[in-house]
This record gives structure tokens, C-alpha cells and sequence, in this order.
């Protein structure tokens, strides 16, 4: 018996093993957390690369910039700059000359004028303001103004030695400087055909083109177009008929 009470023990099938926990739950997303904050942060813009030499898409404080360092390079490397400052010195100089003798009021009035004007090309170009006026071509207004300086310039010195018989040292200094601030101009003329080169006239441009030949013309727009006029319907047959058999009745 106590035999078989152990080998029934040994027989009984062990116990199942213990079930395995559950995975632990996800943790809620924070409360302050917002739906943007999960994506993923935008790559940072690149700045388009730009050519050197030309404005490209620049826009706004890039653009004047370009414009600025562009404009003072020309302004000042061809020439322009240093040619229109000295006819300014020239000018300022002769007032200076003039203040101890008496002058004729129309020289004044040319040597302030040509001031004036000298000093609103330098601050045209060096803040470059015209590169923002298209609209006006440049080369050929600052050509027109140096050709007028010079003229009325000379014509300002031989009308200051014309109307003084006597003529004192400052007189006749200031008088110089005036013949001297109108050679400069002739230069800046020569400077200027640098802007030119290269550049053709375009001929016929205001001729209108050629008819090609075959095609027909269109019609003119501001004629409305006349529609046919319907031709007058011939009468059925029928009704010829019925209109014949009330004829004869009317007869009989």
C-alpha cells in the first residue's frame, strides 16, 4: 500500500507554471505636450546662393546691400566720383574768392546751381537711389548735365571777365577756378561712354511686322460682324393646296 501511495505521488503531473505578467501600459502623453511637439522640427532654411556679379532674387535689406556696394564701386572706380568732387571744390572755392569783391548776381546764381547739382548726383549714386529708378536712364542724364555744366560755366567766367574792367587777385583767382570746374565735366563726358560699349542700337524697332503671306487677315474687332440675311421660306405644298381649293369655293 505504501508502495502504491508513492508511485501515485510520482505519477501526478507537476503543477502548470505561473502566467506571465502583463506588459506594463503606455504612459499618457504629458498634458502641456502640444500636437506640434511630436512631429519632427523642420529642417533650417538654406540661403539660395547668389551670384557675385548680378542682383539675382535678392530682396529687400539684401538687396539695396548689393545695390549699395554695387553702385560705390562703379560710382568711384570709373572715375565719377573724384571728377564731380573737385568741380565741387573748384565751385565752393571761387564762392570763397568772391565774398571780398562785388560780383554780379548772375554769377552766384550759376555757381550755386551748379552746386547744388553736382551734390545731388554724388548722393544719387552713392546711397544708390538710382538703381531703384529704372525708369530714368542715368548714363545719359548724368552725359546731359555734365554737357550744360560745362557751358554755363565757361559762359559764366567769360561773363565774369566781360563785366569788370578792373579785376582784383581774388577776382580773377575765383574766375579760374570757375574755368577749371568747367574742364572736369568734358572729362566725365569721356567717362561716361564706358557705359556704352558693348550696347547696339535697335533699329525698326516701331515698325510693325510683316504680313506673312497665305494666311488670311482677321476681321476687324471694332466692326460687329453683319449676319446673313435669311432667305424668305418658300410655301408647303400643302398649304399652296388648301389655299387653291378655297379659291375655287369662292368662285362657285
Amino acid at each position: 500500500m505504501a508502495d502504491k501511495g508513492k508511485k501515485g505521488k510520482q505519477g501526478a503531473a507537476p503543477p502548470p507554471p505561473a502566467a506571465a505578467p502583463p506588459p506594463p501600459a503606455a504612459a499618457p502623453p504629458p498634458k502641456d505636450a502640444k500636437p506640434g511637439d511630436q512631429k519632427e522640427e523642420a529642417p533650417p532654411k538654406i540661403k539660395s546662393v547668389q551670384p557675385k556679379d548680378q542682383v539675382g532674387t535678392r530682396k529687400g535689406c539684401r538687396r539695396y546691400k548689393w545695390e549699395f556696394k554695387d553702385s560705390n564701386r562703379e560710382f568711384w572706380v570709373m572715375g565719377h566720383a573724384e571728377v564731380k568732387i573737385l568741380s565741387l571744390g573748384c565751385l565752393i572755392a571761387a564762392m570763397v574768392m568772391f565774398t571780398g569783391t562785388t560780383v554780379h548776381p548772375l554769377l552766384t546764381l550759376v555757381i550755386t546751381m551748379e552746386v547744388s547739382i553736382f551734390s545731388f548726383f554724388i548722393i544719387i549714386h552713392t546711397f544708390a537711389i538710382q538703381r531703384f529708378m529704372p525708369f530714368i536712364l542715368w548714363p545719359i542724364t548724368d552725359i546731359l548735365n555734365d554737357l550744360f555744366a560745362a557751358v554755363f560755366l565757361v559762359g559764366a567766367a567769360v561773363f565774369a571777365v566781360r563785366t569788370r574792367k578792373t579785376m582784383p587777385v581774388n577776382y580773377v583767382i575765383a574766375v579760374v577756378l570757375i574755368g577749371v570746374a568747367a574742364f572736369f565735366p568734358l572729362i566725365d563726358i569721356c567717362l561716361q561712354r564706358k557705359h556704352f560699349r558693348g550696347k547696339k542700337i535697335q533699329r525698326n524697332v516701331l515698325i510693325p511686322p510683316e504680313k506673312e503671306k497665305g494666311k488670311p487677315e482677321p476681321p476687324a474687332k471694332g466692326k460687329e460682324d453683319e449676319k446673313p440675311a435669311k432667305p424668305k421660306e418658300e410655301a408647303k405644298p400643302k398649304e399652296k393646296a388648301e389655299k387653291g381649293e378655297k379659291g375655287k369655293k369662292g368662285k362657285k
